[in-house]
């Protein structure tokens, strides 16, 4: 899609706290707000120009109202492309409608397309210009789409305060560099423990072992996908190994320090229980439909699974506490984030920009709960009853305080995956355990090609 001058406008000097407007060829002419919500002050006091010609011509506009500048700025149909989850189909159509509903005076052309939060990034990346105006990602993609030029900087805002009205850990996510990239959409993309509680009590769920003992009884099973580095972070993390990502996209891990192999002996020992498995996310269903596990580490896209199979006996709480080394310490989390992003090339940014408000506002992310279940990022829609009273979201709220968002390399994920599948077998080659980890660290630390 061709690059307008706007894009160069918005990129320098939107989060000025009056902006002059930009003229363009073609469908759609808009200008950004001439008042617009600033996230950044300083960067504002900054960037501000004195031009008086500028001045004279904002003047002409009202200024207590950067949507009606919008509106008055803009010539033609708006044409703009959308991308959502298949998942998230039926609804982003309502919230399209709604949008087009509430301005009703401006002629819109909004096309929308499928494509997974989980794949968004390797799709955009292979011809940014060509990518949708508005479009939904995974919070750990945020830093190739803004290396690669792909997302539109959230410097200025129309109708809402997008850094103030969500949650802090949804808007670090979004944040890169000090800067605002993304509007926070969703707060679940995140893992704790899902139960039956006619198996196990409440004091049972708060540790490890002690869940074990209950199923063992009971005859049941706990599941965990350890083979994915995304849940054997819980166990390292947990016990204050760390893993973090460097500039250049390599990562640092600190899994075969002193006493680390402690943690990778504690989880042999949980899993040579036979009561702890090893299962895949779809596995898990499965097993839990059946009836052979009791309780999972999972996230929310399995609560109608876990609902349906133990209805009134369905809970869910934090991850629990596990034994390293005679101690119990507290399983950690990734904390994940969805969020929708501006493509910066848009012919139309003040529009994405507009709408990407809108299908984030406290109004959508309600409605994206009362739909799909999603736990909402903003502050006030968290903070319903309807929210509250949600299992799996409550369970979340209470994993978020021992949780970080998921920032690593993809380096990471092979050499997990063959670390958690040695672990969660009980290591049955004998390998020295210091050695697997100096291994498994060689290859998650290795340089970027």
């Amino acid at each position: 899609m061709k690059k307008k001058v706007l894009a160069t406008l918005l990129a320098t000097s939107m989060i000025a706290a009056t902006l002059a407007g930009c003229g363009n060829s073609g469908a759609g002419e808009t200008t950004t707000p001439d008042n617009s919500t600033t996230t950044n002050d300083n960067a504002a006091a900054d960037n501000t120009t004195t031009d008086n010609a500028a001045a004279d011509n904002n003047a002409a506009s009202d200024a207590s109202d950067p949507v009606s500048t919008l509106i008055a700025n803009t010539t033609g149909t708006v044409s703009l492309t959308v991308w959502a989850s298949e998942e998230d189909q039926t609804l982003t159509t309502t919230l399209i409608d709604n949008f087009k509903a509430e301005y009703a005076d401006v002629d819109f052309d909004i096309t929308l397309g499928s494509e997974s939060e989980s794949t968004a990034k390797d799709t955009i990346l292979t011809d940014v210009e060509a990518a949708a105006d508005v479009f939904a990602f995974a919070d750990d993609q945020i830093n190739e789409l803004v290396q690669a030029g792909a997302l539109q900087e959230v410097a200025a805002t129309y109708t809402l305060d997008v850094a103030n009205e969500n949650a802090a850990g949804a808007v670090e996510a979004a944040t890169v560099g000090g800067k605002l990239y993304a509007y926070p959409m969703t707060a679940d993309n995140g893992y704790f423990m899902f139960y039956d509680a006619s198996v196990f009590t409440e004091d049972d769920v708060k540790s490890l072992d002690a869940m074990l003992e209950a199923a063992d009884a009971a005859g049941k099973k706990v599941a965990m996908d350890m083979a994915n580095g995304w849940y054997l972070y819980a166990f390292f993390q947990g016990a204050g190994y760390d893993l973090s990502l460097n500039d250049d996209g390599s990562n640092n891990c600190t899994w075969n320090a002193s006493g680390a192999t402690d943690v990778a002996q504690a989880i042999m020992d949980a899993c040579e229980t036979g009561t702890l498995v090893q299962m895949n996310d779809e596995q898990q269903a499965t097993a839990i439909t059946e009836g052979t596990v009791a309780a999972a580490v999972n996230g929310t896209w399995r609560a109608e699974t876990a609902s349906d199979a133990w209805g009134d006996n369905y809970a869910a709480t934090k991850l629990p506490t596990f034994t390293v080394a005679g101690n119990q310490v507290q399983m950690s989390s990734y904390s994940g984030y969805k969020l929708i992003g501006v493509n910066p090339h848009s012919a139309n940014v003040g529009w994405a920009m507009l709408l990407a408000e809108f299908l984030t506002n406290e109004d959508s992310q309600t409605a994206r709960f009362e739909a799909r279940g999603l736990g909402p990022a903003n502050i006030a829609a968290a903070a319903s009853d309807a929210v509250q009273a949600d299992p799996a979201i409550a369970a979340l709220a209470e994993q978020a305080a021992y949780a970080t968002p998921q920032r690593v390399g993809g380096n990471f994920w092979a050499p997990a995956e063959t670390l958690g599948q040695i672990l969660a077998s009980g290591n049955p080659d004998g390998t020295d355990v210091q050695t697997l980890l100096d291994t498994a660290v060689e290859g998650i630390t290795a340089p970027i090609e």
